[in-house]
C-alpha cells in the first residue's frame, strides 16, 4: 500500500504543515488552481499566499495556473461570479508570480470539435507540460469538476512516480527526488451536496489513463466490479453512466456510502436517493454497501483500495476482471477514490485485471450564489509525495 503512512492534515494543523515542509528552502511553486465559479478556492489560497508572506519563504519562483473548462451553461449570476472569482485569485497570487490560463473543452481552440476524452487528454497534456522544474505543485481541487482534478492528480503522479514500487535503497517511491506535490482542499460537503448537476452528457469521458479495459476486446468476457461512490442529486448522472459504459446485468455493484458524516443521515438519505437505479432495478445486495469516512480521504483510499484487491484475486480464476470506479461524491471522498485507482492501475492487461474511470460530465451546474459566497469551508491538506516519504 503505497499510503501505508500519510501526511493529511485540516484546519489550523495545514499552517503547522507548511511551516515544517517549506522551512528555508529555496522554494520553485507551481499552484494549478481551477478557473470556475467556486469561490472557496480564494479561501486556500489565501491561507497559503498569507503563510508564505509572514514566514519570509525563499520564493524564487511561482506560478499561478488557471484551468477553465468551456463546455458549461452557467447562469449570468454563475458567469459573473466565474469572472469575479479568476480576478481575485489572480491579485491574491500576484505578490508571488505570474498567472496563466488553459481552457479544456470539445473545441476551445477553435478547431474542429472533439471528444471529451479526446479533449481531457489534450489539456491534460498542456498542464502536466508546464509542471516542470519546481519544487513543490499545489493542486488546489477547489473549484476543479471532478473529473478535471482526477485527470490531473493522477497525471501529476503518473509523473513523479513512474515506478510504485519501493526504490532500491529501501526508500518509498514517493518520494518523487523530493518534489512535493500537495493538493489543497476547500471543503464544505453540505454544499458540494447543494451545487446541482444536471443534463448529463451522452459523450462518456474516461479520464486519461485509464480506458483500456473500455475499449480492449480481449476483456470483453471478464466479469465487471462497479463502484459507484454516490453523492446528492447525482442520480441522473449515475443512470447516464450506467447506459454508456454498458454496466451489464451480471456486474457485482458495490456502492460506496459517506458514513461517518457530519449529517448523520447523510448515508441513509443516499440509500433511499438511488434506491430504484441500485436495489430495485439493479437488486444490489445491501451487504455489497462500503462506508467510507466523509472527513478522511485516506480511509476512502484504502477501503476502496482493499475492495478492488479483494475482487482481484477472487476473480483471477475467470480469466480477470474489470474495475469501474466513479465517483459522484465529494472532495476528499473522490480524491481518496483517485489515489485507489492510481495504485490499481497496470501497464497493460497482463496482470489480469484493469481499472478505469468512466463519467458523464454535466452540461449544466446550478448552484446559489449566496450559499456559495456565505460558506466557510474548512480547509484540508494531502501531502502525497516528496521528502516526508523518504
Amino acid at each position: 500500500m503505497l499510503w501505508e503512512r500519510y501526511v493529511f492534515r485540516r484546519g489550523n494543523e495545514v499552517h503547522e504543515l507548511w511551516d515544517g515542509l517549506f522551512g528555508s528552502r529555496n522554494l520553485r511553486l507551481l499552484y494549478i488552481g481551477g478557473r470556475g465559479f467556486d469561490v472557496r478556492t480564494q479561501a486556500a489560497m489565501r491561507e497559503l499566499v498569507t503563510s508564505l508572506q509572514t514566514a519570509g519563504r525563499n520564493l524564487t519562483f511561482a506560478k499561478l495556473l488557471l484551468v477553465s473548462f468551456s463546455d458549461y451553461e452557467l447562469s449570468a449570476d454563475l458567469r459573473e461570479l466565474t469572472e469575479n472569482n479568476a480576478a481575485a485569485l489572480k491579485a491574491l497570487f500576484g505578490p508571488l508570480g505570474d498567472s496563466q490560463e488553459i481552457t479544456i473543452g470539445s473545441s476551445s481552440n477553435g478547431e474542429e470539435e472533439v471528444s471529451a476524452s479526446v479533449a481531457l487528454t489534450v489539456g491534460l497534456k498542456q498542464v502536466l507540460d508546464l509542471a516542470n522544474n519546481y519544487t513543490d505543485i499545489i493542486l488546489d481541487v477547489s473549484s476543479l469538476p471532478r473529473v478535471g482534478y482526477l485527470a490531473i492528480l493522477t497525471g501529476l503522479l503518473d509523473t513523479l512516480v513512474p515506478n510504485k514500487s519501493l526504490s532500491t535503497d529501501g526508500g518509498s517511491a514517493l518520494q518523487a527526488n523530493n518534489i512535493n506535490l500537495q493538493v489543497l482542499v476547500a471543503e464544505d460537503a453540505n454544499l458540494d451536496g447543494n451545487i446541482l448537476a444536471e443534463d448529463p452528457s451522452n459523450d462518456l469521458v474516461v479520464v486519461p489513463g485509464y480506458s483500456g479495459i473500455m475499449h480492449a476486446e480481449s476483456v470483453k468476457e471478464w466479469p465487471v466490479v462497479w463502484f459507484p461512490i454516490l453523492g446528492e442529486n447525482r442520480v441522473s448522472q449515475l443512470q447516464k453512466i450506467m447506459t454508456l459504459a454498458q454496466i451489464p446485468a451480471s456486474a457485482e455493484i458495490c456502492p460506496v456510502l459517506p458514513h461517518p458524516s457530519r449529517n448523520p443521515r447523510r448515508a441513509d438519505d443516499l440509500l433511499v436517493e438511488y434506491t430504484e437505479p441500485l436495489f430495485k432495478s439493479r437488486r444490489t445486495p445491501t451487504t455489497n454497501i462500503l462506508h467510507v469516512n466523509e472527513s478522511q480521504p485516506f480511509e476512502a483510499y484504502r477501503q476502496l483500495l482493499e475492495a478492488m484487491q479483494r475482487y482481484q484475486i477472487s476473480l483471477q480464476i475467470l480469466g480477470g476482471c474489470r474495475l469501474l470506479v466513479t465517483p459522484l461524491s465529494s472532495k476528499l471522498i473522490t480524491l481518496g477514490a483517485g489515489l485507489a485507482c492510481f495504485e490499481m492501475k497496470t501497464a497493460n492487461l497482463e496482470a489480469g485485471y484493469g481499472v478505469t474511470i468512466p463519467y458523464a460530465e454535466p452540461k449544466r451546474y446550478v448552484a446559489n450564489v449566496n450559499e456559495l459566497v456565505n460558506s466557510r469551508p474548512e480547509l484540508a491538506s494531502l501531502l502525497l509525495t516528496g521528502e516526508a516519504y523518504a
